[in-house]
């Protein structure tokens, strides 16, 4: 699938624009913290979904989309005022579990690997 350069411009814009508007007007504290990793925008521009990322665990992570799907209106409505767009995306809010998976395969190795060295540790023989 081609992704068309208004498109990516788009998404670009509008991950900019939410980082700063999740941060700064944005006071419900399920959203503290939260980390917007990618927006992408559907090739009709009528849809963006936007991945966020939390430290955290995977319910602190949970309650996060949920306030801000709980906000997406209101968002929507202040991206509309900052972008000279004629129609602004529906914003899907959802979960960025590829880098909890990433650190969770990190562990997994490094454990793996501890567990191999001390196997194999000729001082154990």
């Amino acid at each position: 699938m081609k992704d068309y350069p208004r498109k990516l411009r788009i998404g670009a814009q509008i991950h900019s624009e939410l980082a700063a508007l999740v941060r700064d007007e944005l006071s419900d504290p399920r959203v503290a913290d939260v980390t917007i990793t990618s927006v992408d925008v559907s090739p009709d521009l009528r849809n963006a979904r936007v991945l966020v990322s939390l430290l955290g665990d995977d319910q602190r992570l949970a309650d996060a989309v949920e306030g801000l799907q709980h906000a997406a209106g209101r968002l929507r409505g202040v991206l509309g005022r900052r972008l000279s767009l004629r129609y602004v995306p529906q914003l899907r809010f959802a979960a960025d579990v590829g880098l909890r998976e990433g650190d969770r395969l990190n562990a997994l190795i490094r454990d793996a690997v501890r567990r191999d060295a001390e196997h194999h540790d000729p001082s154990n023989d």
